[in-house]
């Protein structure tokens, strides 16, 4: 049994489905998917910070004492259809999904008994939201399924108060805080507990230790639950079970903990932004060279996408995704389930990254620019002369090679014209018996 200390909690072996499973997908969804302008800390943008875009939306756009809890009634959900987002999920070959069960703003996407009158089934789309996507995710596809949950509330007057006794009284995660973790673990089971918003307060405020050895010894999901590293002011990259160390977070080296990336396919917003421009979306090749970048460097890659107020994945981010789905159909060997390997980048040629196929033994090379010369030098992998072999993923025929001893080896790629090409947006050589 696990202790509700740092030393006994960190000691867990991670489940292994994670590592292997590489590829995620987040959802911001929530109230501020209403005013779906600048950010979805539009609330604290507004009223704490008094920022001029925010006060100036405001004002121009809506009555004068109009408040955020009026947004509330205004996230209708209504062409909300968990069905067709677990099939969109499914197409980008994910193999978890992360929902924000509640963000900064408090307002719950199930009916929280310890949310009164601030949840998306008392109010807005009086559904439960959590429970539609959970089901349809696990009827329809083979995702884990996971939950984003903020420790912190931005304007919960309980919390205001605990911050203002600098922490010393406990009275926002003992009635608030812990029990909606307690019963989304126990409603739902997900599979991953996606910590955030520590407000400045220490995990022995929030209690994370005493949680995480419920979670872990006791809980429905004992065996397979995974949980990141946002557990309180300090915890972050330090404790829990993989480490996010901040947003965005991509070393570009191995590090000696399991990891995780999670990014925006917006790069301004986490939330849905109806003032976004073509080009605040990352492209295909952008998000091929993350996920590449990542899972050559031991990390897993969890890309955000912000549905809006009524319920639609934007085409956009539909599009987005069935295209890293159609490149993983390609490439998804040299992705899922491997293990970094000695070299995470080739030194000779910039934009190839290895991964390695442990069951086959494969040494995958995977080049994000299709040489010009139609040749390509690899200065790390050591060929052996009559038994290496070297395939391009999607195609059928072995590569012919030439070995340059001690710096690697030459590779020549076949002669294909754009529509021949296995997929569009980075390729994959497949490397077996070699040093």
């Amino acid at each position: 049994r696990y202790e509700p200390t740092w030393a006994s909690l960190d000691a867990r072996p991670l489940p292994a489905w994670f590592d292997e499973a590489k590829f995620g997908v987040f959802i911001h969804w929530g109230v501020f998917s209403v005013p779906s302008f600048g950010s979805e800390w539009f609330w604290w943008y507004w009223q704490k910070e008094k920022r001029v875009p925010y006060v100036k939306f405001m004002n121009t756009n809506y009555p004068p004492g109009f408040s955020y809890e009026d947004f509330g009634p205004l996230f209708t959900a209504e062409f909300f259809d968990a069905n067709q987002w677990a099939d969109i999920l499914n197409a980008s070959g994910a193999k978890y999904v992360v929902l924000t069960s509640k963000h900064h703003e408090g307002f719950t996407l199930w009916g929280s008994k310890y949310s009164w009158n601030w949840n998306a089934v008392d109010v807005g789309p009086k559904r439960d939201l959590v429970a539609e996507l959970a089901a349809s995710v696990r009827n329809r596809t083979d995702l884990h399924f996971g939950l984003y949950h903020s420790l912190f509330e931005w304007f919960n007057p309980l919390f205001l108060e605990d911050a203002t006794n600098a922490f010393k009284t406990r009275n926002f995660p003992t009635s608030k805080s812990l029990p909606e973790l307690y019963e989304i673990v126990t409603k739902y089971q997900p599979e991953i507990i996606w910590s955030d918003g520590d407000g400045n307060a220490p995990d022995t405020y929030w209690n994370s230790t005493g949680f995480l050895a419920w979670l872990y010894n006791d809980s429905p999901v004992r065996d397979t639950v995974v949980t990141n590293d946002r557990w309180g002011a300090g915890s972050i990259c330090a404790h829990g079970g993989f480490y996010t160390c901040s947003d965005r977070y991509n070393p570009g080296h191995l590090l000696p903990r399991k990891w995780e990336n999670c990014m925006t396919v917006d790069r301004g917003s986490w939330g849905y932004r109806r003032d976004a421009r073509l080009s605040d979306y990352l492209t295909i090749e952008d998000l091929v060279k993350q996920l590449v970048e990542t899972v050559s460097c031991g990390g897993n890659l969890l890309m955000n996408i912000g549905p809006t107020h009524d319920g639609r994945i934007a085409v956009v981010f539909e599009e987005r995704l069935r295209q890293v789905g159609a490149w993983l159909q390609v490439n998804g060997e040299a992705i899922y389930g491997t293990k970094p390997w000695r070299a995470q980048n080739d030194t000779v040629t910039p934009g190839v990254w290895y991964t390695f196929s442990p069951e086959k033994g494969k040494l995958n090379a995977i080049f994000l620019s299709w040489p010009v010369s139609g040749i390509l030098e690899l200065g790390v992998p050591q060929p052996k002369l009559g038994e290496t072999q070297v395939m391009l993923a999607g195609y059928k025929e072995l590569l012919k090679w030439v070995a340059l001893g001690e710096k690697g080896m030459v590779i020549a790629l076949p002669q294909l014209t754009p529509q021949q090409l296995p997929c569009q947006w980075g390729w994959t050589l497949q490397l077996t018996d070699v040093n």
